[in-house]
C-alpha cells in the first residue's frame, strides 16, 4: 500500500447569507454545488439551499408546493443525470406510512416534480418511511439499505429503484437471513464500481465497526476483515474518492463525537488513519455531511489529456493576493498550483514541496470570483467586466466540470444556535 500524504483542513467563514447550523441534514454535490436539505437544530427544518463552490455563495431555493418534502431530519439525498432524489426522513405520524417518502428535484428546471411523472404506471411496491438510511446510486439505480422504521426498529431490507422507470424492487428478499449486515440505521455506506461499502452504524442498540461489501450483480453480501481500522461509530459520514474510501467523524454517543479521517483502500482492503498537519486540526462531529468535489469523487475518473494545461479562472478585480487560509468573506481553493499567489506557508506544508505528486495531482488554478463584488473598481474595468460577464456565466459550467479535488465538511453536531452552518474544506495531500 502506498503511503499516504496528511491533510489540510480549513474553516470557511460563512456570510449571513446561509443556511443556519444543523445536524441530521442531507447533502449531496451535482455540476458543481452542493445541495442542502432539512435537518435539524431544536426542531426539524424544512429549508432547501445550493452551494456554489466557485463564488462560494449559498442561495436559498424553494421548498414549497405539493411536489416538495416536508420538514426532513435523517433522510439521504442523491444526485443522478439531472434530479436529485430524497428518501425517507418524515416526522412520525399515523399517516406516515400511507404516504410515499420519495421526492425528486430538477436542477435544471430548479423546481420540485413529483416523481410518479417520469413513468405512466404507478408505484405499488415501496419501502416504507425510515430514517437513518443509507442511499447510493449504482449505475441507473437507488440502492437503499437499513434505517429505522418507527416502532419496529432497525431494519435490514435492501431496495433498488430504477430511476428510469422509478419502480422499486426489493432485493433482500433473496437473500438468507443470516446474510447481510443485519438490522441497522445511523451507518455509512458508498458505491464503487458496481458494489455497495457499509460501515458500522447502530444494530439495535450496539454501535458497530464492521465493514461489509453487496456485490450488485450477483447480490451478495460479503464481510470484509480488517486487522485495524476505524472503531465502533454511529451517525459518520462516508465518500468514495481515487479507489478508497473516506470516513469522517461520528462516535459511540452524541456527547462524545470523533474527528479522525480514515481511509479504506478498495485494492488492498486495508485501513489507514490520515493525520492533519499541524495547525489544521479538523473538528469533533456527528450527524453531518460530507461531500466531494472534482474527478476524484467522481465514479469515472476521466483520464487527463497530452496537452492538458492550467485553466486560469480570471478576476478583472482582484486587489490583492489571497492569503493561505483564506480571510473574512474568501477562500482559496487550494489547488497547490506552482502558479497561485499566496503569503508565506506553514513549515509543515513547505516540507512537501519536494513531493512532485502533490502538485502534479490538480490541474486548475482558482480564485474566488466572489471577490468582484466586494471590491471598488475604475469604468474602464467596469466596462470590462461587463463584457466578460456572459462569457463567465458560459464558463462556470465548463469550470465545474475541472475543479480540484475538494471535500467539504457540513454542519453537524455540536452546532452553534442562531449562527451560520459550519463549512470545512479538507485538502488530501497524496505522497
Amino acid at each position: 500500500m502506498s503511503q499516504r500524504g496528511p491533510s489540510l483542513w480549513t474553516v470557511l467563514p460563512q456570510s449571513s447569507q446561509a443556511p443556519r447550523d444543523r445536524y441530521k441534514h442531507a447533502c449531496c454535490s451535482y455540476d458543481g454545488h452542493v445541495y442542502l436539505l432539512g435537518g435539524r437544530e431544536k426542531r426539524s427544518l424544512r429549508d432547501f439551499w445550493r452551494y456554489s463552490v466557485v463564488y462560494d455563495e449559498w442561495t436559498e431555493l424553494s421548498c414549497a408546493g405539493e411536489a416538495a418534502p416536508e420538514e426532513l431530519e435523517e433522510h439521504s439525498m442523491v444526485a443522478h443525470q439531472g434530479f436529485l432524489y430524497v428518501f425517507g426522513g418524515m416526522l412520525d405520524s399515523a399517516y406516515t406510512k400511507f404516504r410515499c417518502a420519495l421526492w425528486a428535484f430538477d436542477v435544471e428546471k430548479q423546481k420540485w416534480v413529483h416523481c410518479h411523472g417520469k413513468t405512466s404506471s404507478p408505484q405499488r411496491l415501496m419501502p416504507t418511511n425510515r430514517k437513518g438510511h443509507s442511499a447510493v446510486v449504482l449505475g441507473s439505480a437507488m440502492v437503499v439499505y437499513g434505517g429505522f422504521v418507527d416502532i419496529k426498529g432497525s431494519s435490514k431490507e435492501l431496495w433498488r429503484l430504477d430511476l428510469d422507470t422509478m419502480s422499486w424492487s426489493m432485493l433482500s428478499s433473496t437473500l438468507n437471513d443470516s446474510a447481510g449486515p443485519g438490522p441497522r440505521h445511523k451507518h455509512s455506506a458508498v458505491a464503487h464500481q458496481g458494489c455497495m461499502y457499509l460501515f458500522g452504524g447502530l444494530k439495535g442498540l450496539q454501535e458497530q465497526n464492521d465493514l461489509w461489501r453487496w456485490t450488485s450483480s450477483s447480490n451478495t453480501w460479503t464481510s470484509l476483515k480488517t486487522r485495524s481500522g476505524p472503531p465502533r461509530l454511529m451517525g459518520h459520514s462516508a465518500v468514495t474518492y481515487q479507489g478508497s474510501m473516506l470516513l469522517f467523524g461520528g462516535g459511540q454517543s452524541q456527547s462524545a463525537p470523533k474527528s479522525c479521517l480514515w481511509r479504506y483502500s478498495f485494492a488492498t482492503q486495508t485501513w489507514s488513519q490520515v493525520a492533519a498537519l499541524a495547525g489544521s486540526a479538523p473538528p469533533a462531529k456527528i450527524h453531518h455531511c460530507c461531500t466531494g468535489l472534482g474527478p476524484g469523487y467522481s465514479q469515472r475518473l476521466p483520464e487527463a489529456p497530452q496537452d492538458w494545461k492550467h485553466r486560469p479562472f480570471k478576476n478583472k478585480c482582484f486587489p490583492a493576493p489571497l492569503t493561505f487560509l483564506g480571510s473574512e468573506g474568501a477562500i482559496e481553493l487550494q489547488t497547490f498550483s506552482r502558479t497561485s499567489h499566496r503569503s508565506p506557508e506553514p513549515p509543515e506544508l513547505e516540507a512537501l514541496r519536494g513531493r512532485e505528486a502533490l502538485w502534479t495531482h490538480n490541474c486548475l488554478t482558482l480564485e474566488n470570483k466572489g471577490f468582484r463584488k466586494q471590491w471598488s473598481c475604475s469604468e474602464d474595468e467596469h466596462q470590462s467586466q461587463d463584457q466578460d460577464q456572459d462569457q463567465d456565466q458560459d464558463q462556470d459550467q465548463d469550470v465545474a466540470q475541472h475543479l480540484p479535488d475538494l471535500l467539504l465538511l457540513l454542519g453537524g453536531k455540536p452546532c452553534s444556535t442562531l449562527k451560520p452552518i459550519s463549512v470545512w474544506q479538507v485538502t488530501l495531500c497524496d505522497s
